[in-house]
């Protein structure tokens, strides 16, 4: 089997130096860019798994590179960006990036984030084949869900986490779970995404976002999926 593909997209050469080095030490295949129309051009030619974008980019900024990549195909996107506001990270993950870091970074870190966003992308435990309430239904295989008999678009992570509560029905998960169970990562402290990815799923499976019915918050402890 081919080593998973990895493009790097940094305008600053160190950067891209030291994540390829380490990338590659680590078992990689690895491609750069060092502005976002190289970078469009590299996605085209090379099909990665999985792109590594800064934000801050020369000729085509971070954030039109992502808009295009997603119109081309749902590969994973990891952002990499030296702002360090809330509002910032904020947008990247409602944009559907499936994950965030922030400058400075530390190369293992990276690499550790690369290894589970592909792990949650790839094979895993069989898993039933569809997911079933009177209002949902979750086809696991091929990522499809339809709600009301009308199919609604995901991201890749927003799926993830719906099929993850939807497997624990009424049962209260903590935001440190999720962020272990669904994105793979121990808890920080910040569970900004986890908070971002629900309410985002709220907006496409709740008939009023504004007042949840579905997907209910726990206060002070986490959420809960009642079906």
């Amino acid at each position: 089997m081919a080593p998973p593909r990895v493009l790097v997209v940094d305008d600053e050469p160190m950067v891209r130096e030291v994540l390829s080095r380490y990338l590659r030490r680590d078992g990689f295949e690895v491609a750069t860019a060092a502005d976002g129309e190289e970078a469009l051009v590299q996605f085209g030619e090379i099909e990665p798994d999985l792109v590594l974008l800064d934000l801050m980019l020369p000729r085509v900024d971070g954030y039109e590179v992502f808009r295009r990549l997603r119109e081309r195909a749902p590969t994973p996107v990891i952002m990499l960006t030296a702002r360090g506001e809330e509002t910032d990270r904020i947008v990247g993950l409602e944009g559907g990036a499936d994950d965030y870091i922030g400058k400075p970074f530390s190369p293992r870190e990276v690499v550790a984030r690369v290894r589970a966003v592909l792990r949650r992308i790839g094979p895993g435990e069989p898993a039933p084949e569809v997911i079933e309430f009177d209002w949902i239904e979750i086809e696991t295989e091929r990522r499809v869900v339809r709600v009301d008999g009308e199919p609604v678009t995901l991201t890749r992570k927003e799926f993830d986490l719906l099929h993850h509560f939807a497997s624990h029905p009424g049962i209260t998960l903590t935001r440190s779970q999720l962020l272990e169970e669904v994105w793979d990562f121990a808890w920080d402290g910040d569970s900004s995404t986890v908070t971002v990815h629900v309410r985002r799923l709220r907006e496409k499976i709740e008939p009023d976002p504004s007042e949840p019915v579905h997907l209910l918050t726990v206060w002070g402890v986490g959420y809960r999926f009642e079906p």
